[in-house]
């Protein structure tokens, strides 16, 4: 039997750890916590599951590591507040436009160039974030829209600051990030009545596997396959949060949703194409 190659082993790697991310939405619609509750659970396990793989790689910090685990700790549980007061389609659809962020704040922070393709890129992104507001919006549809656009946000500052930081201090960002879920979170949970096994078994799942070890999976595949191939496969997550929550919540997002995340999802697999594009005709040139 023929042996994978490294890059069939990554590319299957991303897929996995994609495929893994995408479940999140359905677990934390059927999960009766509520979105503190959850995000305490989740992280406490995500952080124990990082401490145990990597020990002493986990706690290494630096003044980066302390205010990306912040920044993380803010997209997860944006996102968990969103998905539970709106759609998980909009949810996670909105949360993706984080490279907008990136495409306007890079520029300033890192004193990188800004391409025209970002510019057409953003307004690509806010044409399809419009429909995420059109039609009938109930005020669960509204604050959850928000909570996830500002999740994006947050997201794009955590891009910026781990490209900041040095690579060593990766896995140690995640750990710190979800102790700092946890901490902020675990008020919360004193206001449990009581706790349904259903509940653990789902909870444990999305700490454990679908945070913990995706983010390793995908980290272990991101050494093996390049940008564009990483940046392709894990569109996979936002196209199927909503099919698997769908089918195992019955959840059916607005037309609206669908269009909007469509477009999303186009301008940034353009900005993605064009970036590849760009890196060959440099590399041809050269030679």
């Amino acid at each position: 039997m023929e042996k994978l190659s490294d890059h069939k082993k990554g590319i299957a790697a991303i897929l996995f750890a994609a495929l893994l991310w995408s479940t999140g939405g359905v677990f934390i619609k059927l999960i009766s916590f509520n979105s503190l509750q959850l995000s305490f659970f989740r992280s406490l396990l995500s952080a124990i599951t990082i401490l145990v793989l990597f020990r002493r790689r986990a706690v290494l910090f630096n003044t980066g590591t302390m205010i990306n685990g912040l920044f993380y700790a803010a997209i997860l549980i944006l996102f968990v507040v969103a998905a539970k007061s709106t759609t998980v389609a909009n949810a996670i659809f909105l949360q993706y436009t984080a490279p907008i962020y990136v495409f306007i704040l890079e520029p300033l922070m890192l004193k990188t160039k800004f391409e025209r393709i970002n510019l057409i890129t953003i307004l690509i992104c806010i044409a399809g974030m419009f429909l995420f507001f059109a039609g009938d919006l109930s005020p669960g549809d509204k604050s959850g829209n928000l909570a996830a656009i500002l999740s994006g946000i947050c997201f794009a500052g955590f891009l910026i600051g781990m490209r900041k930081n040095k690579p060593e201090y990766q896995f140690a960002t995640i750990f710190y990030g979800n102790v700092f879920i946890s901490l902020f979170c675990s008020f919360s949970v004193f206001a449990l009545n009581e706790i349904q096994a259903t509940d653990v078994i789902m909870v444990s799942y999305l700490g454990i596997f679908q945070i913990g070890l995706a983010y390793v999976i995908f980290s272990y595949g991101l050494k093996k396959v390049n940008a564009i191939e990483a940046s392709l496969i894990s569109m996979i997550e936002p196209v199927l949060n909503p099919v698997w929550t769908y089918i195992g919540y019955g959840e059916v997002p607005s037309i609206y949703s669908i269009f909007g995340g469509l477009i999303i999802i186009a301008g940034l697999t353009i900005k993605t194409f064009q970036i590849e594009k760009s890196k060959f005709f440099k590399y041809f040139f050269k030679r």
